[in-house]
């Protein structure tokens, strides 16, 4: 087990190794309440990588991050992953219309 310090280096390689072989791949999150850590795991069960952090900023970073694997596990480990965004990005492309249900 590597724990990564550079949150980029982290992604880098964690799209890596699921780029690699991505049906085995896993990709765990554990939160501890009591001591206020977040720590991601990447996994394909020869190379284990993992990113530990107390930051509350990080939550974000970490979101990104599960849009990226969604988009790969979706769309394939070949797809562009530069166009993927956090919440931000998604609630700014197009506002909804109208109220209710549509008749």
């Amino acid at each position: 087990m590597v724990y990564i310090t550079s949150w980029d280096d982290f992604v880098e390689r964690s799209v890596q190794l699921f780029r690699a072989d991505p049906e085995k791949t896993r990709y765990v999150m554990k939160y501890r309440h009591s001591e206020g850590k977040l720590v991601l795991k990447v996994t394909d069960d020869n190379e284990c990588i993992k990113f530990r952090t107390d930051q509350a900023q990080d939550a974000k970073k970490m979101e990104k991050l599960n849009n990226i694997f969604f988009t790969l596990m979706a769309r394939g480990p070949d797809a562009d992953i530069s166009e993927v965004g956090g919440k931000e990005q998604m609630e700014a492309q197009a506002p909804k219309k109208g109220r209710g249900r549509k008749q």
